[in-house]
Formats: structure tokens, sequence, C-alpha cells
């Protein structure tokens, strides 16, 4: 229990918009000094609950309690921004007093770590410059509650880093949804599960939150499972005894319907599935993409050439997955435009392997056209069906696997959410054989349990994946190798994850620090470390893993057991948070080191098959 009283407070809540309730007899508080992750699929009532809480929405039924002279900074997922406004003015509005200089300071810091420009007007912002605008106007309102919608879209791995380091500082309440998951373990010390209209609450981070949901389903498997049993054992005696006691019968029918009522109505609330598959096409050649030298830069409005990338080489290989990093502008785009040979570089070399067929995920949606149906999206040549992994799919069927509903088909693409647009175009793109996938930000806007999803059919996709992400859980899950960017012409790859890359390169690069010197990174080489074995340092670095991960487990066990005491927050709350903080960055490296073993063991076997 915490010692501080809640600043904010709801009883009793309930909402719902014409059909069942987004949420109903919902309790939550919140006092200065928790910093609690909101999660949740999509549609559950998380963007709606944030509204509630900022005084947006009023509740059907129930009690918002505010202290007294408590202030309130909140993002939405969609803010308004007035058109002819400019944005240093704008994010100044979210001071105490707008015309204080220490204030205005603050505003232009802010802007300046958000890629910002203060004498823009709001109307000529792009959608994710909107919303970092939004972000700073939040973030310089000192407010003791800040609720925060996705804050991490369109921001950058460095502009991510910088507001962790934020809002672990924070002092006030904090409440926030992401699909990030390691912005959620760094910044949260609570947990709220909005599942199925009911709110679960867990006194720790998010970094906890996995384990605790699969008890609580594990829970409810076996409560619906006692319940199957009953109806059997209820089943069973009316069988045998409907002609005798008849009024004692007529209760025990009764029971009955209320039971399988009961039954019908947990398996009606059990969470329903994104299902995905991606379509596979014919094998490659083995090489897929061979890149030497190659060097692109674009000329300024001053006339000067800022470079994206300079002397940059590669060779991709049949089922790698590479990933690409860097601040946004860095020339990510750009740079997988050149490895596809859609835009020319201005001096090196490119080869393409042997039948390469390419699908491609565009984080602007430009393959969507707003006008046309979701149906016509899928089936543009007409007809109710398309060819889907070899097999022909009803429109309707495959759009229901994305968690589309029947009533959506025949509306325009242009009244879909954020995340509903990117899991139509994932639908589109998973549906066309290709044997080399490109996807340029897909996590934006899509709630975990899609991502996991994503996550588990790339895992088992055939082809070769070149991946543009922010998402560093994500990145690190999936990728065979990262080139990171430093936005100075610098581009080098590393071999691993995100995790393994930033420590390679001792640390992330950030553009605004990059130097004329990082633009001559030199280039990586080609992936391999001779026939049939591992190069040393991965040989000795797959030696000594298993050790590591079994003193991380011990290290998990004893902090496990110092946090169990129920009284250890009450009486050292130090304490308490020191172990909480150890154990999140130890389940941290755990994860790391087993993904870390299985990739190499995986390269080994590889290679070994090879030889």
């Amino acid at each position: 229990m915490t010692s501080q009283p809640p600043l904010i407070a709801l009883k009793d809540a309930a909402l719902g918009f014409g059909g069942r309730p987004l949420f109903d007899g919902l309790d939550l508080t919140l006092a200065a000094g928790e910093r609690a992750a909101l999660v949740g699929r999509n549609g559950s009532g998380k963007s709606t609950l944030l509204k509630v809480l900022a005084g947006l929405v009023e509740l059907d039924r129930g009690e918002r309690t505010l202290q007294a002279g408590a202030r309130i900074g909140y993002l939405p997922q969609a803010p308004e921004l007035p058109a002819p406004q400019r944005v240093a003015d704008f994010v100044a509005g979210g001071l105490i007093d707008p015309e204080d200089p220490a204030g205005r300071a603050l505003c232009d810091a802010v802007l300046d770590r958000m890629q910002l420009s203060g004498a823009a007007a709001l109307g000529t912002l792009s959608g994710g410059e909107g919303r970092r605008a939004a972000l700073a106007r939040a973030l310089v309102a000192e407010p003791d509650l800040l609720l925060l919608d996705e804050p991490t879209n369109h921001l950058d791995l460095p502009t991510i880093q910088w507001l962790e380091g934020e809002l672990a500082r924070f002092r006030g309440a904090l409440l926030v949804i992401s699909h990030d998951r390691t912005f959620l373990a760094k910044v949260s010390n609570r947990t709220l599960w909005l599942d199925r209209g009911r709110a679960h609450r867990l006194e720790r981070g998010f970094a906890h939150f996995d384990a605790w949901a699969e008890e609580l389903r594990a829970a409810e498997a076996r409560a619906l499972e006692r319940l199957g049993k009953a109806i059997e054992r209820e089943e069973h005696w009316l069988q045998r005894g409907v002609t005798a006691r008849r009024k004692r019968n007529m209760g025990r029918l009764a029971r009955l319907k209320e039971l399988r009522a009961s039954r019908a109505e947990m398996l009606k609330n059990q969470a329903g599935q994104v299902e995905m598959a991606a379509a596979a096409a014919g094998r490659s050649g083995k090489l897929v993409i061979e890149a030497e030298g190659l060097a692109k830069a674009y000329r300024q409005p001053d006339g000067t050439e800022r470079p994206i990338v300079a002397g940059f080489t590669t060779r991709i290989l049949r089922g790698d997955r590479i990933g690409i990093v860097g601040r946004n502008g860095a020339g990510k785009t750009t740079l997988v435009k050149l490895l596809l040979g859609r835009e020319a570089p201005d001096s090196g070399g490119l080869r393409h392997g042997t039948n390469l067929e390419v699908a491609v995920f565009d984080q602007r949606r430009e393959a969507l056209d707003p006008e046309k149906t979701l149906w016509e999206t899928l089936v543009p040549g007409g007809g109710d069906a398309l060819m889907v992994g070899g097999r022909q799919r009803h429109v309707v069927a495959y759009l229901r696997d994305f968690l589309f509903d029947e009533k959506q088909v025949k509306q325009p693409v242009k009244a879909l959410s954020g995340g509903e647009a990117n899991r139509l175009l994932l639908a589109r793109i998973l549906a066309k054989p290709a044997n080399l996938l490109v996807l340029d930000e897909p996590t934006n806007d899509l709630d975990m349990d899609t991502l996991d999803l994503l996550e588990e059919v790339l895992d088992d996709y055939d082809g070769t994946l070149i991946l543009v992400s922010h998402d560093r859980d994500f990145l690190d899950r999936l990728c065979t190798s990262v080139i990171l960017m430093d936005g100075a012409g610098g581009a080098r790859e590393y071999p691993g994850g995100y995790s393994d890359a930033v420590r390679q390169a001792g640390g992330l690069p950030d553009g605004r620090l990059a130097t004329a010197a990082s633009a001559k990174a030199p280039a990586a080489k080609p992936r391999g470390a001779g026939p049939g074995k591992l190069g040393y340092r991965e040989q000795r670095e797959l030696d000594l893993l298993p050790g590591r991960i079994a003193e991380l487990e011990v290290e998990i066990g004893r902090l496990e057991k110092t946090l169990a005491d129920p009284e250890l927050y009450a009486r050292d709350p130090a304490r308490f948070q020191q172990a909480t903080d150890a154990l999140t960055a130890a389940s941290r490296s755990l994860s790391e080191a087993e993904e870390r073993w299985l990739e190499l063991e995986d390269k080994r076997e590889t290679l070994a098959a090879q030889s």
C-alpha cells in the first residue's frame, strides 16, 4: 500500500458506448510517485479511461475525485492543433505562466529535443510532428498527474531514451499507454491491465506483467474448467432423475441454465486473437542484396551537402533479418530505397540476387487509398476472395483474422484509426507472396497482442527481412544484425539484435552529437566467420553464456524472495524500490542472455551443417 494520498481516484466507475460497457465497477487510484503502465488490447477502453481521468469524458456511473489544486498534463492519441498557431506559443500554453522567461527557456529546450521549430505553424506539421508538439506541451506544464497515450509513437530512439529519463525523475503520478515494452519496463513501477471491462492492478512495474498475466489467465482457465465439470454433473443428474422430485428438478434445470449462460459468457468474453501468416513465395537465390561503397547526399537549402550514407557496404543473404536504427531524419528510409534499387546512389555498386519478390510496408501507408473500402483494398480487381498462403480465403474471414468486424469491410479506409490502418496494411502485405519483406515502422499504433503475433509470424517467415523500427524489444527478438545510422553519413552494421549493436558500438549514435569523422565509420564486413564454425569471440561468448544465465536466475530468485515480503514496502520503501529496479534489470539481462545464446547456438548449427 502506498503511504501517499491519491491524487486522483475512480470509484465504481462504469462507461459504455451503445453496446457492452467498456468497463463497469472499476476502482482506480494514483498517488504521487506511482508510475503506472496501462495495458490492454486495442478497443479495450484504455484511451477512453485516460480521457475520463483527464476530465474530458463523463462516467455513466461512479465517482471521479481529483485532489484539490492538482494539475493534469494530458497527451491524447490525436491532439487538436490550431492550424495558424506557432509551435512555440502552443507549447508555452502548457506553462503556468506563458510569459515566464524560465518557462519559455524550458519550452525551447524541449522543442530542440523534440526536433521541432518553434516558428513553424501547427498546420504545417506532419502527424508525427504534431504529436511531438502535444507531448512537449504536456511535459512543460509541471503537472501533478501526467496522462500519456502512446508518447513514443513517431519518436526516435535518442528522444525515447531522453523521455525515459525525464519520466524517471518525475515526482508526480504517471499513467502511460504504450506498445513499447522496453519503454514501459523502464518507466513504470505499477501495472494496470484493462481486460474485458475489468481492471487488474499489479503493484510492480511492467517488466513483471507477462508472468502475472499468465497466472491470471491460468486461474481463469481453471475456473472455466470447473464450471464445465459442474455442467457435466448437473446433466448427469438430470438424465437419471427428471421424473422424480419434480420441484427439485426444476430448480436444477434453472441452475443448469444459469451455468450454461455463465460458461457462454466466459467463452464469449475470452479475448479474440489476431491470426496472421505471411504468404511465402519461391525461394530467392542465396545472395539477396550486395552493396559496395554506397554513398548518397542531399543538397540543403543553404547549398551545403548533407550526407545520408557514405561508403556503406553490406551483403545480405537469404534468411537474414536486418534491423535499421537511427534518429528521425537519419536516412533510414532512404537507405532502404537505395538497397531496393528504388533510389539511385551518388556512387557505389548494388547487386540483387535472383528470383526476388519484394513486399514493402510503408510507414506513411501510401499504399492505402483512403477512399476505397477495406474490401476493395484487399481485392482491388473485384470478387469476394483472395489467395493467402496458397489457399483461397473469403475477404470477410481474412479481415476477421486481423480483428476487423464484418460491418467494417464496406467502410472507407479513411474511417480507420491509426492502429486499424496498420493492421489493414499488414493484412495486405502478408497476403502477397514475397521472399523479401521490408517493414518500415510497422509497430506504430499496434497493441501488444498484435505485436506479439506479428513477431511470431516474422520469426516463422522463411524469407529475408529488412526492418526499420524504434521498438528495441522487437529488434532484439527478431534481428540477426542491426545497422546503426548516425545521421551524418555513418552507417555501420553489427551482428545480433539492438542491444548487441549498441553494446558493440559503445552507445546509440545521436545525430546531434555526430561529427564529420562519424561519417567515415568503417563499413560492416560480410557476416560469417570462416567455414563451418563460429569466430573465436562468438564461440567464447557462447561458452560463457550458460554460466551467466545461471547466475542471473539465482539473482532473480533472491530478489523475488525479498519482494515477496508483504511488509517490505511499508518498512523500507527505498529498499523495496532498489530491489524492484534490480529485478527489472536482472530480468531484462536474462532475456537478452537467453536470446543471445539461442542466436549463437542456431548460427553454430547452421555453419556446421554448411561445412
